[in-house]
């Protein structure tokens, strides 16, 4: 009897590996006579083996990070030493605009921009593009004139996330819902429950050194489709989460390198007095002291492998 290479992984070196089997065995005589139906079955065994030593083989290349190809099991492997890849980069500008209160019928001591929305701006043949600022800025007014000045503005949508910490929950996760993230604009305040107004900040770890059960410190790690996912303390490095913590988490979804070189903006954002009055009346055109830059894309797979 022939005996069969195993090494054969091709659809037909395996069609002819099964053929040169049966050849041996004298019971069955239209194997190789195609049409028959014994040569369909020897197809559909063929390609049976084909797949399967097709899927064998990629998932042993999955398992190394030299020869993984899906960026998950990249991440996956790269996760094993503690590295986290490189996030989305939104684009950054530094712009400045005034507010003249004179007409105002209530004259307001401060002025304050809401976090988010500030300029939209759109290049020609180019989609629009919004940059946001990711906290409340707030200047006084002098001489009826409220100056902003030097505001750096990043591109993209500021989105807020709450979680509440539950306890009948098994292994709770914290998982962001939107793709283009840039981490280096993410913010985490955890309050005692939903009702508090008082939060304390969390900061991103990027070490277990110097972090002790008490320290208000969070992991940051990717996770499949390009998201990531927020992981606390477990009371031996960081602080756990008790039930009913309240966690708010804020960050920014931008675009990336798309959005360098725009420097070109109109006002679209939202002012209000110390009394919460919106500001409509007053505001200046933008000036840009800067085109939009330092934009960039997530880390690629083959950079994470280096």
């Amino acid at each position: 009897m022939t005996l069969v290479n195993f090494a054969d992984l091709d659809f037909d070196q395996v069609k002819t590996s099964i053929t040169n089997y049966l050849r041996a065995n004298s019971d069955f005589t239209d194997y190789d006579f195609e049409g028959s139906n014994l040569s369909t079955i020897i197809d559909v065994l063929a390609y049976n083996t084909y797949i399967t030593s097709y899927n064998a083989n990629m998932v042993a290349n999955e398992v190394f990070i030299d020869s993984a190809t899906l960026r998950e099991n990249v991440i996956s492997l790269a996760r094993n030493i503690g590295y986290v890849p490189r996030s989305r980069k939104a684009a950054r500008s530094t712009i400045s605009f005034f507010v003249n209160t004179s007409d105002f019928n209530i004259k307001p001591r401060t002025l304050t921009l809401k976090a988010g929305v500030v300029g939209i701006t759109r290049a020609f043949g180019r989609e629009s593009y919004s940059f946001s600022v990711p906290e409340d800025i707030t200047v006084t007014v002098n001489n009826d004139i409220a100056e902003f000045n030097n505001i750096v503005v990043y591109e993209g949508t500021l989105v807020s996330q709450n979680f509440t910490i539950d306890a009948t929950i098994p292994n709770q996760r914290f998982l962001l819902d939107n793709v283009g993230i840039d981490s280096s604009l993410l913010t985490v305040n955890v309050a005692t429950n939903e009702n508090s107004s008082v939060s304390r900040n969390y900061t991103l770890a990027n070490s277990l050194f110097d972090i002790n059960g008490e320290s208000a410190v969070y992991f940051l790690q990717e996770i499949p489709d390009e998201k990531y996912e927020i992981i606390f303390g477990d009371g031996i490095f960081g602080k756990k989460l008790q039930e009913p913590n309240y966690i708010t988490v804020k960050y920014m979804v931008c675009n990336g390198a798309n959005a360098n070189n725009l420097a070109s903006f109109t006002f679209a954002g939202n002012i209000v007095d110390e009394g919460s009055r919106v500001v409509e009346n007053g505001i200046s055109l933008i000036t840009v002291n800067d085109a939009s830059h330092s934009g960039g894309s997530i880390e690629s797979v083959e950079s994470v492998k280096k």
